[in-house]
């Protein structure tokens, strides 16, 4: 007689924040992964895409397969200015090949702008299909609080559910 195993889920976090770029130094505002157009883009070594860097981020952190700067970071020539929504399917083969499945991914973002709403359902269906699971992203506001609310930049916190195969 063999003995069911019980499946336990795991769980992680991720957390990505970009600062807008300067005037001095425009660049395209990928969100959600989304362009948006005429929005002022974010810094950063890759596209600057919170939202599907924290999702990326959160499935590493569920796997315990390191980080988003692990995998990606800026010593990493070949990632300068990939799309988030490369690096979100690139994680979900990692996670996979490290032996897990995605149940999952939860995102929200802080930002003053752009209007997410009338998009929601558009960059939940790209990121969706980057991870191969369904990704729900949600947005919010700082009330003027803090980087976010002074329209400094955005930040996005992520949460991911993997379970072993």
């Amino acid at each position: 007689m063999s003995e069911a195993r019980m499946i336990l889920p795991r769980t992680g976090i991720g957390l990505d924040v970009h600062a807008y770029a300067s005037d001095d130094l425009p660049r395209p505002l990928w969100l959600g992964g989304l362009f948006w157009e005429g929005e002022r883009g974010l810094a950063g070594h890759s596209d600057g895409d919170p939202v599907a860097h924290a999702a990326a981020d959160a499935l590493f952190s569920a796997a315990g397969v390191g980080d988003l700067g692990t995998h990606f970071g800026t010593d990493r020539p070949e990632f300068a200015g990939a799309s988030g929504i490369t690096l979100l399917a690139e994680a979900a083969k990692i996670v996979r090949a490290a032996g897990f499945e995605i149940g999952n991914v939860a995102v929200q973002f802080v930002a003053t702008r752009p209007k997410f709403g009338p998009r929601r359902e558009e960059s939940q269906r790209v990121l969706s299909e980057a991870a191969g699971a369904p990704v729900s992203v949600t947005a919010t506001t700082s009330d003027g609080l803090g980087f976010t609310g002074r329209g400094e930049g955005i930040s996005a916190v992520a949460t991911a559910l993997v379970y072993p195969r």
